[in-house]
């Protein structure tokens, strides 16, 4: 059986490389919601100049998608304002870290369940979120390609849920697609969930506890009255 890549020493080795010849890449960083955001954005902000790509269309329920976007928006503005004052108290962060910038991609659910028609009944982490994956990953290429970023990749990989290799193998796939890198990731590693989750707690984020789908909301809702009833 073939050793798994370490995607976290391929992002390592990237990082090195640009910091030994003085470069802070223009990355593009898709971002599922702000607590899988704020470990990665801590991290990255050393030596990226970030700009977050909030696309989700699979949060189908607008009231839902909206709290997750604006705090999104709030982590950002927090981050930011630590370097505007040179404030890194309680961070991890250097003082070089950058200024971090948002793009909120179109929200359209009816376009997510286009996609995965068919793949309703899936289970999570199944077919349908490979699906998903790849719709969120494609339309993350194509906006790094239009406006120019040197690469890509997405704050998914972050999850204990998800499986680094299929998004780490959908990602190239796509940048390779449309002409653009993608960055290989596994947040996770080294504490990165931990440290996520004493983010969360530091910012007093919102965590949700379903992926995003009205379908992942349903089967934690199983998942959770399974439970009560034992």
């Amino acid at each position: 059986m073939a050793n798994k890549e370490n995607y976290s020493k391929k992002l390592e080795a990237y990082i090195d490389e640009q910091q030994k010849n003085g470069v802070y890449p223009k990355l593009l960083l898709h971002a599922c919601c702000a607590p899988c955001s704020s470990y990665c954005l801590e991290y990255l902000r050393q030596y990226f100049d970030i700009t977050v790509f909030y696309y989700n269309p699979n949060i189908m329920r607008q009231e839902e998608y909206k709290k997750r976007v604006e705090e999104e928006k709030r982590l950002i503005a927090a981050y930011n304002q630590q370097v505007e004052k040179s404030d890194f108290t309680g961070m991890n962060s250097s003082v070089g870290a950058r200024k971090i910038e948002i793009i909120e991609g179109d929200y359209d659910p009816s376009y997510f369940l286009s996609k995965v028609k068919g793949y309703e009944s899936c289970p999570e982490g199944g077919e349908r979120c490979t699906i998903c994956f790849a719709m969120r990953l494609e339309e993350s290429a194509l906006i790094a390609k239009k406006y120019g970023f040197d690469c890509f990749t997405t704050t998914l990989t972050i999850s204990p849920l998800k499986d680094a290799e299929r998004l780490n193998r959908i990602g190239r796939v796509m940048g390779e697609k449309h002409g653009v890198m993608f960055l290989p990731s596994d947040f996770k590693k080294k504490n990165g969930y931990k440290r996520s989750i004493e983010l969360s707690h530091m910012f007093d984020l919102y965590r949700q506890d379903f992926c995003g789908c009205e379908f992942s909301r349903l089967q934690r809702e199983r998942e959770k009255q399974a439970l009560a009833e034992k």
